[in-house]
Order: C-alpha cells, then sequence, then structure tokens
C-alpha cells in the first residue's frame, strides 16, 4: 500500500466518520405523541432539532395559524412578541418576533421569511422558516439571532391528521451556559407544539 492511497484512504475514513457523527440524533422526549431529537453541527455551532408528531387538523387549518402571526405569543413558546414586515404574497410573508428568555439568557430577537410551497402529487406541503437581514436594524436589549431555519414537512393522515416531521436549527448567537441549553433544548419546541395541536384540533372542532 503507497503512501498516498493511504493517505487517502485515511481523509475518507475521517469524512466518513465525520458523515456518520452528523446523523446521530439523540432523543430527548417522547411525551403525548410528540417525539424530539437534537444533535450539534461538527463545528458546534449550530443547534439542531428534529421532531415528530401528528396533529388533529387539515393543511388549510394548519397554514392558516402559521400565517397568522400576530397570534404566535398563543403558542410560541417564550414569545414576547411578533408582528408582520412585509407579506410577499399568500404563502410568503417576512416578519419579526422577540423572545423573552429565563435568566441569566438575554432575550434574542430575529427576521424570518417564511414561505409555504403547496403539495403536489410526488412532494408533501412544505413550509420553510428561514432568517433574513437587512431588514430591520438591531434592537436595543436584544441579541439578533444571526441564523435560523426551520422547514416542515406535513403528510396527510387517515381520520383527517397531520403527520408533521418538523427540524430546527439555529446558531443563538451570544453566550449561552452549555447545562441551561441541554436543560431547555426539548421544552420550547414541546411547549410549542403541544399547545398548535391544542389550537388547531379546537379550531376543527368548531368547524
Amino acid at each position: 500500500m503507497t503512501f498516498k492511497f493511504l493517505a487517502f484512504f485515511t481523509f475518507l475514513l475521517l469524512l466518513l466518520s465525520a458523515a456518520d457523527a452528523q446523523e446521530q440524533w439523540e432523543l430527548r422526549r417522547n411525551d403525548h405523541g410528540i417525539t424530539i431529537y437534537s444533535r450539534r453541527s461538527p463545528d458546534g455551532r449550530l443547534v439542531e432539532i428534529k421532531l415528530l408528531c401528528q396533529f388533529d387538523a387539515t393543511t388549510d387549518q394548519l397554514t392558516k395559524e402559521l400565517l397568522n402571526i400576530d397570534n404566535y405569543n398563543k403558542w410560541v413558546y417564550s414569545n414576547k412578541r411578533s408582528g408582520v414586515i412585509k407579506r410577499v404574497n399568500d404563502h410568503d410573508v417576512i416578519y419579526f418576533t422577540e423572545s423573552h428568555l429565563p435568566w441569566p439568557i438575554q432575550d434574542r430577537d430575529l427576521v424570518i421569511e417564511l414561505n409555504i410551497i403547496p403539495a403536489t402529487a410526488t412532494t408533501p406541503l412544505t413550509m420553510i422558516a428561514k432568517s433574513v437581514d437587512g431588514i430591520l436594524p438591531p434592537k436595543k436589549h436584544f441579541i439578533r439571532i444571526p441564523y435560523s431555519v426551520s422547514t416542515w414537512h406535513v403528510t396527510p393522515a387517515p381520520g383527517n391528521k397531520l403527520n408533521i416531521e418538523y427540524t430546527f436549527s439555529v446558531d443563538p448567537g451570544g453566550s449561552i451556559p452549555t447545562w441551561l441549553a441541554n436543560l431547555t433544548i426539548a421544552t420550547g419546541p414541546y411547549k410549542s407544539f403541544m399547545k398548535l395541536g391544542e389550537i388547531l384540533k379546537a379550531d376543527k372542532n368548531k368547524g
């Protein structure tokens, strides 16, 4: 075995090891039909969440609720205030959100573009919410989250229900103690989806 081949083989093994580490999700919570996994990106900068659940709702009800930005403080964990900046069209909206976080974490804010991609014969309903820059100047007393992206894949299920696969990656910015991040990493998504599920079910029952 030549030195060049050995070097290449070693490099390939390192790449495969890194890819394998990236794919290892850690189960954080499995309760009330909500399963949450988490992992960190290889550089440790991003916290990533994957959440699986089922909603008793229609796609129209879910889409309507996600586009109701002013109502986010009713179900999004730690949300203090949200508001629309610009409605690009019926399926694309830019908005801001402010989060009040537990001490000693400083409050965060974020500007997001939400894009809803209707289902096709071969792809599920997809919703992507990604942070955008250059829309609002920084706000006093808030740390602007530098990067955030969440993706919803929504598939109809029997009984007029929806199967949800939700992934979320964020660089929270600033400094957050590791022990506190590990303690709360699944709390926000769990409480948010529990509350959203209750709102959607109540809306469906009213209809």
